[in-house]
């Protein structure tokens, strides 16, 4: 299921929901455990673990970007700075497993919109095949496919 993405007051925010099969701590794990984090972002390394923590990220030319964790509750929230916008993952126990909410805001619409909604999309999907023990037969083909439905979603927000 394609992320929500919705106009605010003051930008817009895409929100993806998953309800995966396994617990919440499992899947803490994947989000901020660097040898999990690496098998599904392998830009992105936790630095400090806390809110006020960071994370960086590897812009593979030898810099990295930081990142501030801006609100962390253990098992339950981590959100932090993404360029000019904000990533926010939130996990909510179920009886057979969890649900994983990634809310991204998104201070302003751009021709890379679509691009980062369709990789945070397949990330997701990775995380929950990860999670299933299970691989993605092409990493690059779900992603050419999601961006193609993404570029819509955008385009179809752009003409309300």
């Amino acid at each position: 299921m394609l992320a929500v993405l919705q106009q605010t007051g003051d930008g817009y925010v895409a929100r993806f929901e998953r309800h995966l099969k396994h617990p919440v701590e499992k899947v803490w794990s994947f989000l901020t455990e660097n040898d999990k984090l690496k098998k599904w972002f392998s830009e992105l390394h936790v630095d400090e673990l806390r809110e006020g923590g960071v994370i960086r990220f590897d812009m593979q030319d030898g810099t990295f970007e930081e990142m501030k964790i801006l609100d962390f509750r253990l098992h339950s929230v981590l959100e932090y700075t993404w360029g000019e916008d904000r990533v926010r993952f939130e996990l909510y126990p179920e009886p057979d497993g969890c649900r994983l909410v990634l809310i991204e805001t998104i201070t302003e619409i751009t021709d890379h919109t679509p691009k980062d909604l369709a990789g945070w999309h397949v990330c997701l999907d990775v995380v929950e095949a990860l999670l299933d023990d299970r691989t993605l037969d092409s990493r690059k083909k779900e992603w050419e496919a999601r961006y193609k439905e993404y570029v819509q979603l955008v385009d179809g927000l752009s003409k309300l």
